[in-house]
């Protein structure tokens, strides 16, 4: 019995080194594909008022299937696995996130931001599985202070440090 307990994690880690790429490989994997596409691209930046902004100095905006005829942009989110994978079970996975932002009115494309991630590929357990994404700014926050800019910032409120 006591032999069995040591065979049984062996057995596992074997199992899982060869079940295919490991962390170290898929985070290779994002570094590589963060340098090709990853990142904030502004096609178009909107100048808007000052009081438009919140306190934290963004804008509202609604993804697609939540605006309302009211609403003057909307963004998509699009999450594509380029490898699948069981995280919670030890095994990784690679996904593109991309977030596109868009005027209604003439439904043109103002921005968008790419992030890659790599979730997994640890022993599994009760914990978290662990992460990777690059890069670390290009969520829609970030998309949203890169397209959208206060034409009177500077008169009503203090800049932002």
């Amino acid at each position: 019995m006591k032999t069995l307990i040591p065979l049984i994690f062996l057995l596992t880690l074997v199992t899982a080194c060869a079940s295919g790429p490991g962390k170290a490989e898929l985070d290779a994997e994002v570094r590589r594909l963060c340098a090709i596409d990853g990142g904030v691209r502004v096609y178009e930046t909107v100048m808007l008022p000052a009081e438009r902004f919140d306190k934290y100095r963004q804008i509202h905006v609604p993804q697609k299937q939540s605006a309302k005829q009211s609403d003057e942009y909307y963004y998509e989110w699009k999450v594509t696995y380029l490898k699948s994978g069981n995280p919670d079970d030890g095994i990784p996975d690679l996904a593109r996130s991309q977030f596109l932002l868009y005027r209604i009115e003439d439904n043109k494309l103002l921005g968008e931001s790419v992030t890659y991630i790599r979730r997994g590929g640890n022993l599994p357990g009760p914990w978290h599985p662990s992460s990777f994404s690059c890069p670390s700014n290009a969520n829609i926050t970030d998309l949203k202070k890169q397209v959208f800019i206060a034409a009177d910032w500077g008169k009503n409120h203090e800049p932002s440090r």
